[in-house]
């Protein structure tokens, strides 16, 4: 076997090393600006994967808790998530206080009908937030408060609207 072989592919990985160090690094830098969460309170972190064009991604945060209800009728939370910026750095951050009461529908349900497992989240209009993988996107929530989050993607071509 050549002696050199073992050498040449440790040189070879530095540079992917150094770039792994670099990344956590920068993570570890731009989390210092993001207190810890206070008591009672958890503090969720989503490191978005870098894009080509990241002005065609959205992220919908959604926040609520996993109930076991009944199959028919829609139920939401109220609550509003609040945007605020960090003082000193100008990032945003995303705080729920308080996971209000549940609210839905009143549909009739046998009373033997089984229950399932559901996600629960706020109510109102999905808020479709800015994409960005060079900051960290920190939701703050009450202990008890799940988060999720979906990316949307759209197009880069645009349809005109016929005038009318």
């Amino acid at each position: 076997m050549n002696h050199w072989l073992l050498p040449c592919l440790l040189l070879g990985s530095l540079p992917l090393l150094m770039c792994a160090q670099a990344a956590g690094q920068e993570s570890k830098e731009n989390m210092q600006a993001y207190p810890e969460a206070e008591a009672g309170m958890a503090r969720y972190v989503l490191h978005l994967d870098p894009q080509e064009d990241e002005s065609l991604f959205r992220i919908q945060l959604l926040v609520g808790q996993t109930l076991t209800i009944d199959e028919v009728n829609r139920y939401f939370f109220a609550g509003e998530l609040l945007e605020e910026s960090i003082e000193g750095w100008g990032f945003p951050k995303y705080t729920l206080k308080h996971l209000g009461p549940l609210a839905g529908t009143r549909v009739a349900v046998d009373p033997d009908a089984p229950k399932v497992k559901r996600f629960i989240s706020l109510g109102g209009e999905p808020s479709l937030l800015r994409y960005n993988s060079r900051l960290p996107l920190v939701v703050y929530v009450p202990e008890d408060v799940e988060v999720r989050f979906r990316i949307w993607k759209t197009e880069p071509e645009s349809t005109p609207v016929p005038r009318g």
